[in-house]
């Protein structure tokens, strides 16, 4: 990954510190959105970040303490329900992870993405299957996933007949059995096709 970066890097002579941007939890029923985008040291390499899908919660949890503690620096940016629903899903990733570029503490010469295309502003790379090619798109969604999940775990105390500690939020049996019995919450993003199918049915109440 440290590799695939600096070959990028060579392709822009005047760029000097490179970010790393990703979301977490855009295809969720319910829950924010959450974005991350982070600075990386040029010499910083660990070969075990990659893609946060594919590591466990204990691996994340423990790599993100690195992450944030190696990071020239890093932002984590949390994007509402009220936003998503507002903006559609992709667009709220995009103003979350340009947000994040803007609040990092250096600016970056050159940010790279995981599949989007920023602002015109925003000197990018979008990189198809990002967090599996770049370490720090891959750093950047370790850090998004992380606190996302932790912010639906403190949901499940407050909903907890929707097994959110489980799901985070995706649409699984569980959580559609549960929507079905128990109506939708405050936190489900309304316009998604399996709420949406819910409250057209008019029997839907609201928590």
């Amino acid at each position: 990954m440290n590799s695939f970066e600096k070959n990028i890097l060579a392709e822009y002579p005047t760029a000097l510190i490179m970010a790393g941007t990703d979301e977490a939890g855009r295809g969720c029923l319910a829950g924010p959105l959450v974005v991350s985008a982070v600075i990386l040291p040029s010499t910083y390499v660990n070969l075990a970040i990659k893609d946060s899908k594919k590591l466990t919660a204990k691996q994340r949890t423990i790599l993100a303490a690195e992450i944030m503690r190696i990071a020239i620096s890093y932002t984590i940016e949390i994007v509402s329900v009220a936003m998503v629903e507002t903006l559609n899903p992709k667009q709220a990733s995009i103003i979350g992870m340009q947000k994040a570029i803007d609040n990092l503490a250096i600016k970056p010469d050159l940010i790279l993405t995981d599949a989007e295309k920023l602002a015109a502003s925003y000197i990018h790379r979008v990189i198809i299957n990002g967090d599996n090619l770049s370490q720090s798109i891959a750093a950047a969604s370790i850090l998004a996933k992380v606190t996302r999940d932790n912010l639906m775990l403190e949901f499940d105390q407050t909903y907890p007949q929707y097994d959110f500690k489980n799901n985070k939020g995706y649409g699984t049996k569980k959580h559609l059995l549960a929507l079905e019995k128990y109506g939708i919450t405050a936190i489900h993003r309304k316009t998604y096709r399996p709420v949406r199918a819910l409250i057209s049915e008019n029997n839907v109440s609201y928590k």
